[in-house]
């Protein structure tokens, strides 16, 4: 391992942070796709040359571009994700990217707005519908309920492979809920069970008003999932298919609102969020104006408060769903972005914080990768 790389996409380009594993000292680079929204850059973790990034061109629309040596030149793909005919929809976003299985070296999974599932066999030169979900009759219903639509616009999201299974797949769509395919996404079926949400028509309904905002599953341990909801932190375990909500046990003064939430690689009872302003006017910022990252090391059971480095009042910062990731060392690197244009990083599992990046356009996804 030579370098740490931290990608920031904006929503005016793409900049590439890079340090040495000391994490002292960052270089950032000259921005890229300048002047379009980069709304999702992933560091291929199956060849490490490879980033993918999901960009909105103004008025040539949304595409992907694929870059091989690590940035340095890009590549258009020739087939971007497109809706079929039958769909009856027209991509707005290529809102997510995810590498699929490590035995299937080529293949990636995006989610768009409006909700929608693509795979490419090849790299992200070419893109097909996934037909179990985009075709399915009861994408109508996944499509979530009018009054729940958000600010920007739905997207799909959270698409997580099984580490053990390829065929394995979870996705996320706001709104509209959990959504898991044994099959490759052949077929779906909703996993919502135990989440609150006061936009459900019914409380025992399969899907019916849920607003997942980032899902994760542990890659040690994939019988375990966390999610941070519009409605609060989950975690469930597996054979189980109902979540409980850990995030009853934050304190009651910050809440358990938010959009990220990010797990420790090897630890499945470690994870990290980031609150936000979760009233019912829903400002989306730091609670009070003071930000904070909160850690629980025990599956939820509790939360301690990390904001070393951080100011202490005025800041009103949003963090979105994309924004908080890490680098996969030892101690483990955090790094998290701001609409305001900052990128934050702690060496120390959150115990100090310190910017690496500042005066960006407002940041929309953050990814960090050691290579």
């Amino acid at each position: 391992m030579k370098k740490v790389i931290v990608l920031a996409g904006t929503r005016k380009g793409l900049w590439i942070l890079s340090s040495d594993p000391r994490r002292r000292k960052w270089t950032q680079s000259e921005p890229a796709f300048f002047g379009q929204i980069a709304w999702h850059a992933v560091l291929d973790p199956r060849d490490p040359k490879t980033i993918l990034v999901a960009s909105s061109t103004g008025h040539l629309g949304p595409t992907v571009f694929r870059s091989a040596d690590q940035g340095r030149t890009w590549k258009e793909a020739t087939t971007p994700p497109a809706f079929a005919k039958e769909v009856g929809d027209t991509v707005k976003q290529v809102f997510w990217l995810t590498p699929g299985h490590e035995t299937e070296p080529g293949v990636w999974y995006a989610g768009t707005s409006p909700h929608g599932l693509f795979r490419t066999e090849d790299g992200g030169a070419t893109w097909e519908g996934v037909k179990g979900f985009n075709e399915n009759p009861m994408r109508a219903k996944w499509k979530g309920i009018p009054e729940q639509q958000p600010p920007d616009a739905p997207s799909s999201h959270s698409i997580l492979v099984d580490p053990r299974d390829a065929k394995h797949l979870y996705a996320g769509f706001s709104p509209g809920g959990c959504l898991e395919s044994t099959d490759g996404g052949a077929s779906w079926a909703p996993l919502n069970k135990g989440v609150e949400s006061p936009y459900a028509k019914d409380p025992l309904a399969d899907f019916s008003g849920y607003d997942p905002h980032r899902m994760q599953i542990h890659p040690r341990n994939p019988d375990r999932l966390y999610m941070q909801s519009h409605f609060g932190i989950y975690r469930m375990d597996r054979p189980s298919d109902t979540w409980v909500r850990i995030g009853k046990n934050m304190p009651k003064a910050i809440g358990d609102i938010g959009f990220p939430i990010v797990l420790h690689p090897e630890n499945p009872n470690v994870a990290w969020v980031i609150p936000m302003d979760g009233t019912e006017v829903w400002p989306r910022t730091s609670v009070g104006g003071k930000p904070a990252v909160f850690v629980t090391k025990n599956g939820g059971k509790s939360w301690q408060k990390q904001a070393k480095g951080f100011p202490a009042a005025q800041a009103w910062w949003t963090v979105k769903r994309h924004c908080f990731s890490h680098d996969g060392l030892r101690p483990l690197g955090l790094y998290f972005g701001t609409m305001n244009g900052q990128v934050w990083a702690s060496r120390t599992e959150g115990g100090r914080w310190e910017t690496i990046a500042d005066h960006l356009p407002a940041v929309v996804s953050v990814e960090a990768a050691s290579v």
